[in-house]
C-alpha cells in the first residue's frame, strides 16, 4: 500500500498482526499523547484514520494491486480511550466486487486482564474498479 503522510503522523506505531487474503486484517497500537484530543481521549480524527486505513489495508490483502478511492467512511464513536491504552483494530472485508468494496472495522480498547470495550465501529467503501 502506498505511504501516506497522515498514516506515518498518526499510525506509524501500528502493528499489524495478521491479514489474509480474503481480507481480514487485524492490528494493534498503543494510545499515545498525540493521539488525544482537548479532553486528553482519543481523537475522532485518529478513530476515522484508522477505519479509512484498516478498510484499505483489506483490499490490499486479497492481492489487488491498487486499493481504489473511498466514497464513503462512517465511524460511530462507542466509547474512548486514553493515553496507554491498548487498542485492538479487526477489519473485514464483507464485499469485493468489481466496482465497490465494503469493509467493517471495529476498534476495542484491551484491559489488562484481556477483557475488551468496543472504542468505535466503522464502515468504508471504496471505489475500487481497475
Amino acid at each position: 500500500m502506498p505511504n501516506s503522510p497522515i498514516y506515518d503522523f498518526l499510525l506509524s506505531e501500528v502493528e499489524l498482526l495478521s491479514a489474509s487474503k480474503a481480507g481480514f486484517i487485524t492490528a494493534q497500537l498503543k494510545v499515545k499523547p498525540y493521539h488525544l484530543n482537548s479532553k486528553n481521549t482519543l481523537h475522532g480524527t485518529v478513530s476515522a484514520c484508522i477505519t479509512d486505513w484498516a478498510g484499505s489495508l483489506c483490499v490490499a490483502a486479497t492481492g489487488r494491486e491498487k486499493v481504489g478511492a473511498s466514497t464513503d467512511i462512517h465511524t460511530s464513536f462507542v466509547s474512548t480511550a486514553k493515553e496507554g491504552d491498548l487498542l485492538k483494530i479487526s477489519a473485514r472485508a464483507a464485499k469485493i466486487g468489481g466496482t465497490l468494496a465494503f469493509m467493517t472495522v471495529e476498534i476495542e480498547k484491551v484491559g489488562e486482564n484481556g477483557e475488551s470495550s468496543i472504542v468505535t465501529t466503522g464502515s468504508h467503501t471504496k471505489y475500487v474498479k481497475q
